[in-house]
C-alpha cells in the first residue's frame, strides 16, 4: 500500500499516523486546532454581522425612501431626512483625504526611501505607531484647541509677544483667502482634525506598500542611469500604489464614521443647511459674491464649502438614537444603512482604482 502524501492534501495518511512519535501527533492536533479556532472565530463575525446588518436593515424596512435621502432633519419624524448629513460627510471626506493622503504618502516616501536609520528616525517612527492606537476623542480635543479655537489667538484677551506675531502672520493670509479667525466649527476644521487621526494610518500603510517593492526594481533603475527620485517616481510608487489606496480606503472609512472627534469640536447635530448650500451639481458654479448680502452666516458655491457650518451623517445617527420617540429609532437605522452605502460606494470607487494600477504592473 502506497503511504504517498496526495498532492494539495494537509491531512496525513492513516499508516503514517500510525508510525509517528506521540509528539508529533500532539503537535499536529494542536495545529488542527488551531485552524479550527481560527474558522470558528472567522465565521462567527460573519454571522454575527449579518445578524446585525439585518436587524438594523429590518428596522429601517419603509422609513428608508427618497424623501428621507432628499429632506434636512426635522423634528417630525415623518419629514425627518439626512441630506444635510450626506453632503456633509462628502464633503468632510474628500477634503480630508485631500489633506491627509499627500502628506501621508510624503512622509513615508521620505522615511522608508530618503531618512537615515538612526535614533531620531527610530524615534519618530515609534511615535507614529503609538499615535495609531490613540483614542479619537484626544484627537477631538486638539482639534478642537487647534483648528476650532486656534490657540485663542483671536480672541478679545491679552496675547503674549509670541502670540501676537502668530496672529499678524496668519492673518494676513486668512483675510486674502477670506478664511474667518478662529476656524469654529466648519468643514475644514473637521477634515484638519480628521486629517490628524487617519494620518498615522496611511504613513504606516504606505511604509509596509514601499518596503514590499524588491529591491532589485529599485537597482534596476539606478543602473540605467536613473536618479533616486526618478526610481521613486516611475517604479516604486506606481508599484506600491495597490497597497498605498489599501490603506487609504481604510483610513477614510474609519473617518467617514467617527463621531467623537466630531462632537467635540462643536458639529451640531441639527442643521438645516448643506455646505456652501449646494444639493446639486448646478449649485457648484455659483459663487460666493452672487449672493452676498443674503444671508451672511449660510456661504454658498464651492469656493465657499471649506468655511461652512456642517453636520455629518454620524451625528444625525448619535442624535436620533437618543430621541425618546421610538419612530427615532427607526430614522437611526435607516440613517446607519446610508452611512453604509456611503462607506460602500467609496471603498468600491477606491478598490476600482486600485485594481486598475494592479493590472498595469507586469514585473
Amino acid at each position: 500500500m502506497s503511504t504517498a502524501l496526495p498532492a494539495g492534501s494537509t491531512d496525513l495518511p492513516a499508516a503514517w499516523k500510525t508510525a509517528l512519535p506521540t509528539r508529533v501527533r500532539i503537535r499536529n492536533g494542536f495545529g488542527q486546532a488551531f485552524r479550527w479556532i481560527c474558522g470558528g472565530s472567522t465565521w462567527f463575525g460573519l454571522v454575527v454581522l449579518v445578524v446585525l446588518l439585518i436587524g438594523v436593515s429590518y428596522k429601517a424596512w419603509g422609513w428608508l425612501d427618497w424623501q428621507f435621502l432628499t429632506s434636512f432633519d426635522s423634528f417630525r419624524p415623518k419629514n425627518a431626512g439626512v441630506l444635510a448629513g450626506i453632503w456633509g460627510s462628502l464633503w468632510l471626506s474628500v477634503l480630508t483625504a485631500m489633506i491627509a493622503v499627500p502628506i501621508g504618502v510624503a512622509a513615508a516616501v521620505y522615511l522608508e526611501e530618503y531618512s537615515r536609520g538612526n535614533w531620531l528616525t527610530r524615534m519618530i517612527q515609534l511615535n507614529i505607531a503609538n499615535l495609531a492606537g490613540i483614542p479619537s476623542i484626544v484627537y477631538g480635543i486638539l482639534g478642537l484647541t487647534v483648528f476650532v479655537r486656534m490657540f485663542g489667538l483671536f480672541e478679545n484677551r491679552p496675547l503674549n509677544v509670541i502670540e501676537r506675531l502668530a496672529a499678524d502672520v496668519i492673518r494676513p493670509v486668512a483675510d486674502l483667502l477670506h478664511i474667518p479667525l478662529p476656524l469654529g466649527s466648519t468643514v475644514l476644521a473637521g477634515a484638519l482634525t480628521l486629517s490628524l487621526l487617519v494620518l498615522p494610518v496611511i504613513i504606516i500603510s504606505t511604509q509596509e506598500a514601499l518596503r514590499s517593492i524588491p529591491t532589485s526594481i529599485r537597482h534596476a533603475s539606478y543602473a540605467l542611469g536613473a536618479t533616486k527620485w526618478q526610481t521613486i517616481w516611475h517604479q516604486v510608487l506606481p508599484a506600491a500604489v495597490p497597497g498605498i489606496l489599501t490603506g487609504v480606503i481604510l483610513a477614510l472609512s474609519r473617518a467617514v464614521g467617527e463621531t467623537a472627534p466630531l462632537v467635540i469640536i462643536g458639529v451640531p447635530t441639527y442643521l438645516a443647511a448643506t455646505p456652501g448650500n449646494i444639493t446639486g451639481f448646478k449649485d457648484f458654479l455659483v459663487l460666493p459674491q452672487q449672493v452676498a448680502g443674503e444671508d451672511p452666516t449660510l456661504p454658498t458655491g464651492l469656493f465657499a464649502v471649506p468655511i461652512s457650518d456642517f453636520t455629518a451623517l454620524p451625528m444625525i445617527v448619535f442624535n436620533w438614537v437618543r430621541q425618546a420617540k421610538p419612530e427615532f429609532q427607526n430614522l437611526a437605522s435607516a440613517g446607519i444603512v446610508v452611512l453604509m452605502g456611503l462607506l460602500l460606494l467609496m471603498n468600491s470607487v477606491a478598490i476600482f482604482i486600485r485594481q486598475h494600477f494592479q493590472k498595469r504592473i507586469r514585473w
